[in-house]
């Protein structure tokens, strides 16, 4: 116990401080079923991952400047390296745009059907791979836990524009807000932010979207790409439209009520990912809402805006929280079927089923992405601060 206590007090301690933080009710909720972890492996070893070895992935507000400086150096790093999916989306110009290539040929697999969680969690760990073994970054992925700021997200840590954030909101453009598909009439406008336009502070000022758009749910006046499937050249700036409209929809008691109210995978992936034709956006759509923009109100493209990776990986958080509390159950436990929105009809997707990252990563059962702590070979041994 003296062990785990130990664990715990690095988990939660406040920035630039040794004291400990509470942390909101999600943060404590973690902390509290850490033990049920620890128990786990105590019947279940898993090789050399232990709660002493495991990475430790921690909030983008935890982070020191300096720390969070080195994650944007990393990536600025990655987005000057030649790419290599060149030959399969000639808009791909660096290692970056890989990511981008990758996500937009996966997301009718990977969105809204049995892999969209298992998937992600390989895509994260293979983007925090490149970025430590290109790029020189000895940290690791950080999360963005929306709660802390979804009143006011634009003058957020991550957002207020500084050299330590991922960027500011976007110039002010007069635009009609973000269309919802499926949503009934009456939930199906999002009201726009203060922005709208290029975004001009910060590490990524000069960002350039390449590739997409796919989908044009906000900025209706980007032009559309040379090719159909959106992986044609289209260089334009990085736009946002930081929207706490939509943060409402990623509110801690929101968050809060996922992990504790969903009892089965079905459930938990329903609710997260959102019930539009019920007007419920979910915490997933809530937080690409939250950035908007191009390419951040697009599912295709979004993982162009460096803020996703941030948000994905708090999805994998909210999801490894959510295992925890049932780890004999919900390490087994999937939902929906093999393909996006069961369209066309398909068979429900099994441990045992392969996923890839395309020609940047090979196949992984399915299985393997359930587990945080010893996954993939022991690839995967991380848990949440």
């Amino acid at each position: 116990m003296i062990r785990f206590l130990a664990v715990v007090s690095v988990l939660f301690a406040c920035p630039g401080t040794a004291a400990p933080c509470a942390g909101d009710k999600v943060d404590q909720l973690a902390a509290a079923s850490l033990p049920k972890l620890e128990e786990w492996l105590a019947k279940n070893p898993q090789g050399n991952c232990t709660l002493e070895t495991a990475i430790r992935r921690r909030e983008w507000g935890d982070l020191s400047k300096q720390e969070r400086k080195a994650y944007t150096d990393a990536v600025l790093c990655l987005q000057s390296k030649p790419p290599l999916t060149g030959h399969l989306a000639p808009g791909a110009r660096s290692r970056f745009d890989d990511y981008v290539v990758v996500h937009m040929q996966q997301t009718p697999i990977n969105h809204d059907s049995t892999y969209f969680l298992p998937w992600h969690r390989y895509y994260m760990w293979h983007y925090e791979n490149a970025l430590r073994t290109e790029c020189g970054y000895k940290g690791y992925q950080p999360y963005w836990n929306w709660g802390r700021y979804a009143a006011d997200p634009e003058n957020s840590p991550l957002f207020n524009g500084d050299d330590y954030s991922l960027s500011g909101n976007g110039l002010p453009v007069p635009h009609g807000g973000i269309t919802v598909p499926g949503a009934p009439e009456g939930a199906n406008i999002i009201p726009p932010g203060n922005g709208g336009g290029c975004v001009a502070s910060g590490p990524f000022a000069n960002h350039t979207i390449n590739l997409g758009p796919r989908l044009q749910l906000a900025m209706t006046d980007i032009a559309p790409n040379p090719q159909t499937d959106g992986l044609g050249y289209n260089p334009r700036c990085l736009r946002r439209d930081i929207n706490k409209k939509a943060a409402v929809w990623t509110t801690t008691e929101r968050i809060y009520e996922l992990i504790t109210e969903n009892k089965n995978m079905h459930w938990f992936q329903t609710v997260m990912e959102g019930q539009f034709p019920e007007g419920k956006y979910g915490v997933h759509a809530g937080g690409h809402f939250t950035i908007s923009g191009d390419p951040g109100g697009d599912f295709y493209v979004s993982p162009a805006d460096p803020a996703f990776y941030v948000h994905h990986t708090q999805l994998d958080r909210l999801w490894w929280i959510w295992q925890i509390q049932d780890l004999e159950k919900r390490l087994l436990d999937l939902a929906k079927t093999r393909t996006m929105r069961n369209s066309p009809p398909s068979e429900p997707g099994t441990l045992d089923d392969l996923t890839n990252m395309g020609v940047l990563g090979g196949d992984v059962p399915v299985r393997d992405l359930m587990n945080t702590m010893g996954g993939m070979g022991g690839k995967l041994c991380y848990i949440y601060e």
